[in-house]
């Protein structure tokens, strides 16, 4: 089971300075990733994710993001499936992230 985290918790966990922060991994598409994005997020698009595994630092807890919560929950599944330990899925995507923690953000 991957563990769903909702967006102010993420916040909340991005804010605090005695947890160190995790890597996003937002699985998208390089037009959606451009259009809006959660700041800091590593851009690494679902269907290369594979190819790229040895990007992903280790050691370090990874929340996976997409637009609306499912690329990114089938990645998780995909990276635990393959040994990746520490992984966790943005409940709603950055469509939740704009909604409940930063409502400026471009939608689409």
């Amino acid at each position: 089971m991957i563990p769903q985290i909702a967006p102010a918790t993420l916040a909340a966990w991005r804010a605090d300075p005695a947890r160190p922060p995790p890597v996003l991994v937002d699985v998208r598409e390089p037009w959606e990733f451009e259009h809006c994005r959660i700041e800091g997020s590593l851009s690494i698009p679902l269907r290369e994710l594979p190819a790229r595994l040895p990007e992903l630092p280790g050691g370090r807890d990874l929340v996976l993001v997409c637009h609306h919560g499912h690329r990114s929950q089938h990645a998780a599944m995909w990276l635990a499936r393959n040994g990746v330990p520490g992984v966790h899925n943005l409940k709603g995507g950055v469509e939740a992230w704009a909604l409940d923690v930063e409502p400026g953000m471009r939608r689409y």
